[in-house]
């Protein structure tokens, strides 16, 4: 990590550098993705697709071009490609459903079963499952300063690779203010770094909703003690308590207001989980089902099949708010 970082603030001092970011294969082994946008092909570059059947995944791609690393390797890809250069595999999250249903991860397979790699199919097959609740979906940037010692704290806890990590570059107010909704709020006499480094944590997680709810709460908390952040299209298993204490509620509730928007479900509200309910079980025969290894993955497929949008509300504003 340490390199890494060097490396990325090589590439952010660098202004024709125009994208940066990079996996972590495994604890020592680190891809450093720099990319240059060009109206010709390079000499010393072939042209390199991602996103077709046939291509290879991304991360796949980065893993053979960075075996040796004596030097870098330079490819020319097309914009749309770089762009969308992780939806095939979902980053890597395709990779887990292989083995969940006991398939070869070969070139061969990945191309047969290419529809259902994309990122919008794999999410929607997998909260259909409700195996959502039984993986780690996270994002969360602590400042550089943090970044050797949470990245231990993964190998330790989460122990699941490639990572995803990228630098973000704080500006303006948000940098000098320690009140803004991403700047870190606990110490207000210490300005926010300017840079962070952004991680990607998606894998496996426990099957037993207690070790589950555990990981995530420690993980949490391990960014507030680096004072991080947490990205909130993820849950949060904050107390309500907890999460405002992290995120500035007045400027918040100052925003709703001046867009009249305070009549809606807040955003604690929105991905807070409820670490007393208890699971609810769905009875009868699709209850039965989602509660069953393997098959509720298959449940998850037909449902990715049939379409639709898995994240229509069930409940209107009013009693969700309620």
């Amino acid at each position: 990590m340490e390199e890494a970082i060097k490396q990325m603030q090589t590439c952010t001092d660098d202004e024709s550098v125009d994208y940066l970011d990079g996996v972590v294969l495994a604890k020592d082994w680190y891809a450093i993705c720099a990319g240059r946008l060009s109206n010709d092909v390079p000499k010393n570059a072939k042209v390199q697709r991602f996103a077709r059947a046939r291509d290879p995944w991304f991360y796949l791609q980065a893993k053979k071009n960075t075996k040796n690393p004596s030097r870098p390797v330079v490819e020319a890809v097309p914009v749309v490609d770089y762009v969308f250069r992780y939806d095939r595999g979902g980053f890597w999250v395709g990779r887990y459903a292989f083995l969940y249903f006991f398939a070869p991860f070969i070139w061969f397979f990945r191309w047969l079963l290419d529809w259902f790699m994309h990122t919008r199919v794999l999410y929607h097959a997998l909260h259909q499952a409700g195996l959502s609740k039984q993986n780690i979906i996270q994002d969360v940037a602590v400042p550089y300063e943090g970044a050797i010692e949470f990245v231990e704290w993964l190998d330790r806890h989460f122990g699941h690779y490639p990572l995803w990590i990228c630098p973000l570059l704080m500006r303006g107010k948000l940098a000098d203010s320690p009140y803004g909704l991403v700047a870190h709020k606990v110490n207000s006499n210490v300005k926010s770094p300017a840079y962070l480094m952004n991680f990607g944590v998606w894998g496996p997680g426990p099957s037993d909703r207690l070790s589950f709810l555990a990981i995530n709460r420690a993980l949490e908390w391990k960014v507030n003690e680096l004072k991080g952040k947490k990205w909130l299209y993820a849950h949060a298993y904050y107390s309500e308590r907890e999460f405002w204490d992290i995120y500035d509620r007045p400027k918040y509730d100052a925003l709703r207001e001046r867009y009249h928007a305070s009549y809606l479900p807040n955003i604690y509200q929105k991905v807070h989980v409820d670490l007393f309910a208890k699971e609810p079980r769905e009875p009868g025969f699709k209850g039965w089902v989602k509660r069953t290894d393997v098959i509720r993955g298959y449940y998850g497929i037909y449902k990715a099949i049939r379409g639709g949008d898995y994240l229509l509300p069930k409940k209107t504003y009013k009693e969700a708010s309620t």
